[in-house]
């Protein structure tokens, strides 16, 4: 086990659903743990799979608690439908909570993945009926969402009677009637099946509930013969000022039997279902309306009642949503969906292996959960986008580049750099249309960014690793390079939503804190500077790839502004030798002063530094002291301003002693690896499993924070790999993996790459000591030249990567000059 605290978060029980047959695979997962089946066992080959099926080993319940705000219900990988469950949970961010005391509100289509800000999507939500008020009537049917909330089943164990594999969801409610999903990228199917002997099965259509029941414009119309229902309606974004139309087309049809023309329909207003009406306009309505469809159905005569919904769900209108779900889910063929959903995520996360020899099994499946919530977000919108016209890919939910850029698309690359392509592409046609790259977006809204232009490590991140496969990926260099520019050189409209304060920026060096200007909010000075700095870092990476020489000396020249709000005379309250932070400044060069403990939990104003803060002291969730550490391009630099690599290690250390590492804060997720740079890779190593044993595991709060659109569960994932990335560069700081062995398959480079671990004797349960500090490094035989980090070309050439593990927590990154990893003032990129 990771930790104590995860004691109950994994056990064996038989998966309970009450009748639910067809599950396809020897492993699912409950609300409360796994199921039946153990692990395959290991091939004594190198090249075998390990794992024959991934997905059977993913949890989809991980941090549906606690503020995880984990989507576990049912999409394919990048899909745009994520159907699930929503409950009136406050943390209901994802629809779920797994909480049995929140009741279910319906079964919605659209989802995003661990998010903050207010409620995103949760859009057009169906319900089932057994029966309605003491007549069991039509006209007392609770419609509402407040009306028809309703409790789930609870099992002995006092969790709730859900269970989800990739791919499907199923959910038992207290009212007897059982639920199961599955879609595919644009359409959702849902199975309802009623408690035997029902007279009046009925199911609600909701039209303008979504997250924030934020609705306007309403439009519905049904279909009394076929009960068709067509509608939409305006929503408001969740984390921005915008509102985007979404539309929805529901079919329904008998599992088995001739459903038949519904028995009785209506429009619906708040509770009250009104018989024969087709339209909302049949309804007086008003702004804050809850409007939608009610049918009664037909039973089963032979057999026990189940209801096929198809829904399929659009940008554009309820014709093209009508398109989507019969082009993608033609014949109602729930197994066959569930199956092809499942087979795409079997396949995808198999490219990655892991050898489950001598580990704990929680340790395989939180991996391969981990790994599975890195392909929620983005979502493939490809052909729903309302704003222009093209043929190229459009992404949305980018909810926030900030969150993903450090480690979501850096592990892509390793085993999906097709999908990153298309996300490039369409990255890049946003800007062609737009002016800037996405940044925080969600359905098709601009949303408030949190860092810098945190699309550009992105597009470099990709063009970096990928040049020599662009053309064939049909992204093309120059565009991608025109996007990167027009972030770094030209002034945003609204830099609040996209783009910098460029100009600024280039004349000063960076973001003082006492210039208004009307492009965007005065904040996040010294974080800011921060981020551009790095941003920039990524496209003199770019511009050295291209060939494009003074450009990539003009960029890496502008990424060392960091030194800009580097203040030396800042000291820690109480400790004179904490000296050196960053720190706000004016724009006539003075520094201001922010406590370095601003924003921590010591922090003795209890100060926050979200959007909403009301103090702007220049930091953005993170606290001086972690973002004085936030240099990842030349931790070189940082080290000498820091005064030598005993202060930096001493300052390392006091941020891991004192409690201010934040797990949840992105910026801090380097600097458990940090101590590479100071070449003592053993503490590193330490950090890092001390971090995972402390703050993760499978449970249902097994995330100390949102999982911020994957950033949480790729983190997690290259920490149980024994990698950190550094974005745009071809290095990937080393550690140990948490398994005798691991590959990466990469389908555009046909390729395999292995590390293996060499004396590997298990991982210590709470992160400290044993045999796992890595004293030597061969790849493909030959000694390599350092013990901390390893190289692109690694997996470019689909080497085996043997690290020789052992007990010595004191080990070096090696004796030559370049053992150390690279930083920007050292050369290390040249």
């Amino acid at each position: 086990m990771l930790s104590s605290g995860a004691k109950a978060a994994v056990f064996v029980s038989v998966l309970s659903l009450s009748g639910v047959v067809g599950i396809e695979t020897s492993v699912a997962f409950t609300s409360s743990g796994v199921s039946t089946a153990s692990a395959a066992q290991p091939s004594s080959s190198a090249s075998a799979a390990f794992i024959p099926d991934a997905a059977s080993r993913v949890n989809l319940f991980v941090g549906t608690t606690n503020g995880g705000h984990v989507f576990p219900g049912a999409t394919i990988p990048q899909g745009m439908v994520k159907v699930g469950m929503d409950t009136d949970s406050p943390g209901n961010h994802a629809g779920y909570d797994a909480d049995p005391i929140f009741n279910v509100t319906g079964f919605s289509q659209l989802h995003d993945d661990g998010t903050g800000g207010a409620v995103p999507l949760s859009l057009f939500k169906l319900f089932p009926f057994a029966k309605c008020g003491k007549g069991n009537t039509f006209e007392e049917c609770q419609t509402s969402i407040a009306g028809r909330k309703t409790l789930r089943k609870v099992l002995e164990d006092g969790t709730p009677d859900d269970a989800a594999e990739p791919g499907y969801f199923a959910s038992n409610l207290s009212t007897g009637i059982r639920v199961e999903l599955t879609s595919t990228r644009r359409a959702a199917l849902h199975r309802y099946t009623f408690p035997s002997g029902i007279k009046f099965p009925r199911i609600v259509v909701d039209i303008t509930n979504d997250g924030q029941q934020s609705s306007t414009d309403p439009i519905m119309d049904l279909d009394e013969k076929t009960a068709r229902v067509t509608g939409g309606a305006r929503f408001a974004g969740s984390f921005g000022p915008g509102r985007y139309s979404a539309f929805t087309c529901v079919d329904f049809k008998g599992d088995g039997y001739d459903l038949g023309a519904p028995t009785e329909f209506g429009a619906w207003l708040g509770n009250f279902p009104v018989k024969q009406t087709v339209t909302i306009t049949q309804l007086y309505t008003s702004f804050t309306d809850e409007l939608g469809a009610l049918f009664t159905f037909n039973p089963n005569a032979h057999g026990r009642t189940s209801i096929l919904a198809r829904v399929g769900v659009s940008l554009i209108s309820p014709e093209q949503a009508c398109a989507n779900a019969e082009q993608e889910i033609p014949d109602f063929g729930f197994e066959k969906v569930r199956a092809a959903s499942r087979a795409q995520w079997s396949e995808l996360l198999g490219r990655v292996q892991v050898d489950p020899k001598g580990v704990d099994s929680e340790i395989v499946d939180l991996f391969y959960s981990s790994m599975y919530r890195t392909h929620l977000s983005p979502a493939d919108y490809t052909g729903e986008n309302p704003l222009w016209n093209s043929t190229e890919p459009y992404y949305d939910s980018f909810y926030c580049n900030w969150d993903t850029y450090r480690t979501l698309f850096p592990f892509m690359a390793l085993h999906d750099p097709a999908t990153f392509a298309r996300i490039v592409r369409g990255m890049i046609n946003i800007q062609q249309h737009e002016g800037w790259l996405p940044e925080c977006r969600g359905a098709t809204v601009k949303q408030f960014i949190q860092g810098g232009s945190n699309g550009d490590p992105i597009l470099a991140e990709f063009l970096v690793k990928f040049q020599e496969q662009a053309d064939a990926l049909s992204v093309p260099a120059d565009a991608l390079y025109t996007a990167l520019l027009a972030d770094a050189e030209l002034q945003s409209q609204n830099w609040d939503l996209q783009g910098r304060q460029a100009n600024i920026w280039k004349t000063l060096g960076y973001i003082p804190q006492d210039v208004f200007e009307r492009s965007g909010t005065n904040s996040k000075q010294v974080s800011r500077t921060l981020e551009y700095a790095f941003d920039d870092f990524t496209i003199s990476q770019v511009a050295k790839v291209l060939g494009k020489t003074s450009d990539g000396q003009k960029y890496a020249q502008r990424s060392e502004n960091f030194n800009n709000v580097w203040n030396p005379n800042t000291t820690f309250p109480g400790r004179k030798d904490i000296a050196g932070f960053m720190q706000p400044r004016f724009a006539n060069g003075k520094f201001n002063f922010t406590d370095p403990r601003h924003c921590s939990i010591h922090d003795p104003r209890h100060a926050t530094c979200f959007l909403n803060a009301q103090n702007h002291d220049g930091f953005y969730e993170g606290s001086p002291i972690v973002y004085t550490q936030y240099v990842p391009h030349d931790t070189a630099k940082l080290i000498e301003l820091q005064g030598g690599t005993d202060s930096f290690v001493q300052r390392l250390n006091f941020i891991f002693d004192e409690g201010y590492f934040d797990s949840t804060d992105e910026p801090s997720q380097q600097i458990p690896f940090m101590y590479h740079y100071a070449n003592k890779p053993g503490l590193s190593t330490q950090r890092s499993r001390q971090v995972i044993a402390e703050f993760y595991n499978t449970s249902t709060n097994g995330l100390p924070g949102n999982d911020d659109s994957g950033a949480m569960g790729s983190y997690v994932a290259f920490y149980l790999a024994g990698l950190y990335p550094l974005p745009a560069t071809k290095q990937f700081l080393l550690s140990s993996p948490y398994f005798p062995e691991i590959s990466f398959r990469n389908p555009v480079l046909n390729t395999t790459t292995t590390i293996r671990a060499n004396g590997f004797k298990g991982n210590p349960s709470d992160g400290t000591g044993g045999h796992v500090f890595v004293k030597n490094v061969t790849i493909d035989g030959q000694p390599w030249k350092s013990n901390c980090f390893i190289e692109w070309d690694a997996f470019t050439n689909g080497s085996l990567v043997e690290l020789q593990l052992t007990d010595d927590i004191d080990v070096s990154c090696g004796a030559g000059a370049d053992a150390l990893p690279p930083s920007l003032s050292t050369g290390g990129y040249d």
